[in-house]
């Protein structure tokens, strides 16, 4: 997704990110070298030289710092992006199940029932256009349980006034 403005503010601590529709806010705090108030931030802008998906900025004391849109989705828990991130980490199961299974592939396309070009494509991990579903059908044709777990996020305790 490409970055089409930038913009700090200091008021909020926070970057103002906005990519086509969506807004997003990235503070200062998650930022590497980090904005403060004795070195604030000199200038923002979209790095062109990183494909407009990512932005620098640059502090009053000359250091700069740059921020992937990734960081932005990561920390935003954006939905697309972490079931993204969930298809990659099965198809990186997937792979590594695939290379220590004593079936060869042209068995694995036959008891799926599809195409090579299909198989491929699953063990593929730049391919997000497959779905969670047909890589759990893959991992059971190998034997292998999927269980999904659900946890809450932990949050940081508050101190209790004394």
């Amino acid at each position: 997704m490409r970055i089409r403005s930038v913009h700090c503010d200091n008021r909020r601590k926070a970057f103002r990110v906005v990519v086509s529709r969506r807004t997003y806010w990235f503070p200062y705090a998650k930022a590497d070298p980090q904005p403060l108030s004795n070195d604030p931030v000199l200038s923002v802008c979209v790095d062109e030289e990183l494909a407009n998906e990512a932005f620098t900025y640059e502090l009053s004391s000359g250091v700069e710092g740059t921020v992937h849109f990734d960081q932005v989705l990561d920390y935003n828990r954006d939905p697309r992006y972490l079931r993204d991130l969930l298809v990659y980490q099965l198809t990186l199961a997937v792979r590594e199940r695939v290379q220590g299974s004593p079936l060869s592939k042209r068995e694995l396309i036959r008891r799926l029932g599809t195409s090579p070009a299909q198989l491929y494509r699953l063990l593929d991990p730049t391919n997000y256009a497959k779905s969670i579903d047909q890589l759990t059908t893959l991992l059971g044709v190998l034997d292998c349980d999927v269980e999904l777990v659900v946890k809450g996020r932990s949050r940081t305790a508050v101190p209790a006034e004394v």
